[in-house]
């Protein structure tokens, strides 16, 4: 697709951002057409750059994380402790839609580039800020990864077995939560500006907020009936049933039959016509309320087959099922590769290899990888030529250690 005719094209972000939530932020509306400017300091540049997985390039080894975060940023190299670093950066704030950040509360402020000093320069900017615990209160001077939004927003409590310890998820979400609220928090803003009259604001958005967000009922459940939801394995709690179960053949699926008529297509397909035919079973607080038993019959049918014939009676009754995924069973599966989530990209030296596909699915303006995450300060003269600077002072701005 033409990148002018993607939903975002025309917007203009310059990011500040390190490691994840920021960049992530930053990537979502640059995978939709807007130029993302990532600033990153000479000679270092973001840490993500060596985190987990390296590949051998022509300047050392970068992360493979690294092609994907940073795809379809424009990386520019800027010292932000020079007074000359600082006023580049405040021109292409000038010229900037949107600031994206995820420092410490106060470390803008004390770089110049705080919502005050950035405002002044362009009334009409988007500052998007994302934090460990905000902007304001008690605590917003405390660092804060995602590690502590999970564990404050309320999600590792509830994360494990009621016998073990809480356990994290295999992923970083809580950052992750964090940048989408951001992405959505900076488009929203973007429209109040357009319909509203041209002002820009802050989007403020805290690590454990973006979680504690998405807690669903734990707080009325709480404030009414004094209900503290507990660690509860793989099994939805006040849900039933869905769980895990293991088949004859060792493999490990999800069976969600939480549904009052897909429970009965459920018992019917494995032969157990009368708990289908139970009135008490035909509601989810009555199957709730036997539910061990529930699981006990769908944990020894699961057991007494194997993974095939688990999923194609599940598919016939259309009882929703799945085996759980490692990344291998994603390479080749058809439902993957119909929707184009696995899309082959190439690395600096020609290797092929894939990288995710873009969501959402826009119909008529697709987001797309128009390139991979950048070398470091690979853009950095043309973004400087383009916002009027003479090569000459770039040279200088080069030996001064300015970039």
């Amino acid at each position: 697709m033409n990148a002018s005719a993607q939903p975002l094209a025309g917007v203009k972000v310059v990011e500040f951002g390190t490691l994840i939530a920021g960049p992530f932020c930053s990537r979502i509306l640059a995978e939709f057409g807007a130029e993302v400017i990532k600033i990153e300091a000479p000679g270092e540049g973001d840490p993500l750059r060596k985190w987990r997985k390296l590949y051998p390039t022509g300047d050392g080894e970068t992360s493979l994380w690294w092609f994907v975060q940073a795809r379809n940023k424009k990386s520019v190299t800027l010292n932000l402790k020079h007074p000359e670093g600082i006023a580049i950066a405040h021109k292409l704030v000038a010229q900037a839609d949107i600031v994206i950040e995820n420092f410490r509360p106060g470390v803008m402020e004390k770089l110049g580039l705080g919502w005050e000093a950035l405002s002044a320069l362009n009334p009409g900017l988007v500052m998007v800020r994302l934090s460990g615990f905000g902007q304001t209160g008690p605590m917003a001077s405390q660092p804060g990864f995602g590690a502590i939004g999970e564990s404050m927003g309320g999600l590792r409590y509830v994360t494990g077995f009621a016998d073990r310890p809480p356990v994290k998820t295999g992923i970083s979400i809580g950052d992750s939560i964090a940048a989408l609220w951001g992405a959505l928090g900076a488009l929203m803003a973007l429209r109040h500006r357009e319909v509203k009259g041209g002002a820009g604001q802050v989007v403020d958005v805290a690590l454990y907020e973006a979680v504690f967000a998405m807690m669903e009922s734990l707080v009325p459940e709480f404030d009414v009936f004094g209900f503290i939801r507990e660690r509860t394995g793989n099994v939805m709690p006040g849900i039933t049933p869905s769980n895990t179960h293991t088949t004859k053949d060792g493999k490990h699926l999800i069976i969600g039959a939480n549904g009052d008529a897909i429970f009965k297509r459920l018992m019917q397909a494995i032969g157990r016509n009368d708990l289908a035919g139970d009135p008490q079973l035909g509601s989810n607080a009555g199957r709730d309320a036997r539910a061990e038993e529930v699981y006990g019959v769908i944990d020894a049918w699961v057991a007494a087959n194997d993974a095939e014939s688990v999923l194609r009676i599940a598919a016939e009754a259309q009882v929703p099922a799945s085996r759980i995924y490692s990344v291998a069973d994603m390479l080749d599966d058809p439902q993957y590769l119909a929707r184009e989530m696995l899309k082959k990209a190439q690395l600096p030296d020609g290797k092929e290899f894939l990288v995710p596909g873009v969501v959402p699915k826009l119909s008529l303006t697709p987001g797309e990888t128009r390139w991979l995450g950048p070398s470091l300060g690979e853009h950095t003269e043309e973004v400087l030529k383009l916002i009027g600077y003479p090569p000459e002072e770039i040279v200088r701005f080069r030996s001064d250690g300015i970039i």
